[in-house]
């Protein structure tokens, strides 16, 4: 009996393989939407303007939705691995964010791409495919934006499901990322791209390959130990080294696609996320001197937005799954200093081998955990409807 259970595992397990090894973005041209959103563009004067959001829309006729939301420097393709898992499961919406890819941007990356701004695309995209609810899958920054969607709109984002970076709760004081970098050294690299963008985004765009390469690493082809650790510079700390290897868990289709869609526009309008200074900190920081700065920049007025609103908490069931080798940070020693789990009062954690790109490093763990989860969900709801028919039953 154990003989044949491990055989059909191997059997399914090497179905997967060669499943996602033939993945290939371009087999998806068909499933490509734009949808218009209203952006609000803050600088040099505030104004409305339409921004296009391009998104692949997988299986319409799924009963329910899973929204797929990828972190920096990423598109909609890196999430291949659960899209082949799940589309025949679900109705997936699968976004390049604004700035990313063939996403446009309002034009003014430092303060128009607070979390309001990421989530409102995010209803306007479910709008335009016509999917009323949810559950929303984040890698990355992209956790951050469903953490916040489900906070803002629990009515639209039922669940969430977050990959490597933890709920971020902005109850307290702001902290800028510049009193994190002695516990965390690796997100030095952040102010580098927050107080230097001009200079960031030319290193970033002088060799576009080259850049994803050095940032999709894994545990057995990692970064040198140096990467992340500078204010200066993105890139150095691979100086010695003429050719960085090929994306480990990228086929060759899927990394001249990534460079493809990045030569669009570049990474400028990608950088929403980083940058984090007050009205009251600009003054204190030195810049390129072409940049002018009278605003809250995107973290910061994400802070300030979530305390106008005075909810910090995610009401609805989320999962968590950190990777045991991230070379950012880890996350676990950071979902407890930021109480995370206070939070979050319906979370489940769960922990997994691999580094900051886990859920293309090790896809078959990583759906598992999160068909797992999917599958208590489900028989959770189906109890509690069980529950609320049996009291009307009753009352009648």
């Amino acid at each position: 009996m154990l003989k044949r259970k491990l055989a059909v595992v191997a059997i399914g397990f090497l179905c997967y393989v060669s499943q996602a090894m033939s993945f290939n973005p371009r087999d998806y041209s068909n499933s490509e939407n734009v949808a218009t959103c209203k952006a609000y563009k803050r600088l040099p004067e505030p104004e409305i303007v339409e921004i296009a959001i391009r998104y692949a829309n997988i299986n319409p006729s799924g009963e329910r939705g899973i929204i797929m939301v990828h972190g920096w420097p990423s598109l909609w393709s890196s999430w291949s691995n659960q899209i082949e898992e799940f589309k025949n499961d679900f109705h997936l919406i699968v976004p390049d964010l604004r700035g990313f890819g063939h996403s446009t941007h309002s034009g003014d990356p430092r303060s128009s791409g607070n979390m309001g701004d990421m989530v409102a695309d995010l209803v306007c995209v479910l709008e335009h495919a016509k999917v009323a609810k949810a559950i929303c899958m984040g890698h990355d920054w992209g956790s951050q934006i469903c953490y916040e969607a489900a906070r803002m709109r629990p009515d639209i984002f039922t669940a969430v499901i977050g990959a490597v970076v933890p709920y971020i709760p902005t109850a307290g004081p702001f902290v800028p990322v510049r009193q994190l970098v002695s516990a965390f050294p690796r997100l030095t690299y952040q102010l580098y791209f927050d107080s230097k963008l001009d200079a960031a985004v030319a290193e970033l765009d002088k060799d576009i390959r080259r850049t994803i390469r050095a940032t999709l690493r894994t545990v057995d082809s990692p970064p040198p130990d140096a990467y992340l650790r500078s204010a200066d510079s993105f890139l150095d700390a691979w100086s010695h080294v003429d050719e960085i290897p090929p994306v480990p868990f990228f086929s060759p289709e899927e990394e001249d696609y990534f460079v493809e869609r990045y030569r669009f526009q570049g990474f400028k309008y990608s950088t929403n996320m980083f940058h984090a200074l007050s009205r009251q900190e600009l003054p204190t920081i030195s810049f390129d001197p072409s940049e002018s700065f009278d605003f809250t920049q995107n973290r910061h007025a994400s802070w300030e937005l979530a305390h106008k609103q005075g909810n910090f908490t995610i009401p609805v069931p989320a999962l968590a799954v950190h990777p045991l080798h991230d070379p950012v940070a880890d996350w676990n020693v950071a979902a407890k200093l930021l109480k995370t789990a206070d939070f979050v009062p319906n979370l489940t954690t769960k922990f997994l081998e691999g580094a900051h790109w886990v859920h293309i490093e090790n896809p078959v763990e990583f759906n598992g955990i999160v068909r797992e989860w999917l599958r208590n969900l489900d028989e959770k709801d189906s109890s509690s409807k069980q529950e609320r028919d049996s009291r009307m039953t009753d009352e009648l």
